[in-house]
């Protein structure tokens, strides 16, 4: 309980030290002149647009904020319990309060990140810092404990070693032939060069567990930017054709008792060359392309790539990284379902699809402009399976490829 007590009084009082660092000068005689601030029912201040625009100490998955605040909590029980019964270690005296110490600052610096106000800072990047300074944590609490702690933080150790180190690392199977030494035998006594060597590789243990999710963000960061590079290409050709709608007509010219049907996606005309027999010419086309042809086209493509994105989603699994890998992966989709419809549509126009080159309705247009949206899925049904692929490669109990040996 007293622990409890010491670490909600530290997160109080490190959240007043940023409010106190970054909120602006607290209350003074400029802010008992200007009268008591309004609020309303329950003491809470009115939300106006301002307060969304500043910056805020809750961004991320609020659960796991929590959960990480709760973790903190934990461990500093758990430091305080070690040290205690470390103290009393003759091994281990010298050095307890010095790891111990430092075991703490990782603490309270990943107190400190999870209460970050700055400005343009990541959705997740804190949550990331948080987990690392805990990571410190975890692996000072390796080098501190007594010999007996060592000998019950086996199995979990073990456990680590198993989901990030191959089957065949040496490292992983001195892990192994340690723990089972210790258990077989009650007399055996962990020798400082077999501490360094598990406190060193639990640390590779979670440095790899770290780099597998830096990883999944890279690769969200790098599905982002293309969304956003594809969007602006749609928007682009949208802009375009909109000003200049006669420079490159998305409309099909059938042949129809001696004249032409000059088809395009939101008008048609039956039109006769002079002289008859004679071509249809660029002029008769512009005549009656008009400047939402292509804005129709990419709208339906839209449309068509969405109803493929929420399909594709039963394929991805959730995960409880803070990384919206599903999210980046549909919203890829509608961009790049805009584009194919309209290159689709200019293929066929320009005979690239042998009979199909004339199409003699805009309904025909819109419908091949539906398939040739959701035919975007041809090409990021592999960038969902690498999505898939990178939130499986980051294991843990329950995503761990084969079972562990048996240590006892």
């Amino acid at each position: 309980m007293a622990t409890w007590t010491v670490g909600a009084a530290r997160r109080r009082a490190a959240r007043t030290r940023t409010a106190a660092q970054e909120g602006g000068p607290g209350p003074g005689p400029a802010a008992e002149a200007a009268g008591p601030t309004p609020s309303v029912a329950g003491g809470e201040q009115p939300q106006t647009w301002v307060h969304f625009l500043n910056p805020r100490d809750d961004m991320g998955p609020w659960e796991q904020k929590e959960g990480l605040r709760a973790r903190i909590t934990e461990l500093e029980a758990i430091i305080d319990a070690l040290s205690t019964r470390a103290s009393v270690d003759s091994d281990r005296r010298r050095v307890v309060r010095n790891y111990a110490s430092n075991a703490r600052t990782e603490l309270a610096e990943a107190e400190r990140s999870l209460l970050v106000r700055q400005p343009g800072r990541r959705r997740a990047a804190h949550l990331g810092v948080a987990q690392a300074h805990m990571d410190a944590a975890l692996n000072l609490m390796v080098w501190m404990a007594s010999a007996e702690d060592i000998k019950a933080m086996l199995p979990q150790i073990v456990a680590l070693v198993e989901e990030h180190l191959a089957a065949g690392d040496p490292r992983r199977v001195r892990v192994i032939d340690i723990a089972r030494g210790m258990q077989h035998n009650a007399e055996r006594r962990l020798r400082p060069s077999e501490r360094a060597f598990l406190a060193e590789t639990v640390g590779l243990a979670r440095k790899l567990l770290w780099n597998e999710r830096l990883r999944v963000r890279s690769f969200v960061r790098i599905v982002g930017t293309v969304t956003i590079g594809l969007t602006i290409a749609a928007v682009a050709i949208a802009v375009i054709t909109v000003i200049w709608e006669a420079l490159v007509p998305l409309c099909f010219t059938p042949e129809i008792n001696g004249g032409f049907n000059v088809v395009c996606p939101t008008r048609s005309r039956f039109v006769v060359p002079v002289p008859p027999g004679s071509p249809v010419t660029s002029e008769m086309t512009a005549g009656v392309a008009q400047a939402g042809d292509y804005l129709v086209i990419e709208i339906i493509g839209v449309l068509s790539a969405a109803v493929a994105s929420a399909a594709a989603l039963r394929r991805i699994r959730g995960t409880s990284l803070p990384y919206n890998v599903p999210v980046v992966l549909a919203l890829l989709k509608l961009p790049l379902g805009a584009l194919t419809a309209v290159l689709g549509l200019l293929l066929m126009r320009g005979g690239f699809v042998p009979g199909l080159s004339a199409l003699d309705s805009t309904a025909q247009i819109i419908a091949w402009a539906i398939v040739f949206g959701y035919s975007q899925q041809l090409f990021t049904k592999y960038v969902d399976h690498q999505g898939q692929a990178l939130l499986d490669s980051v294991r843990g109990p329950g995503s761990r490829s084969s079972s562990s040996p048996d240590t006892g």
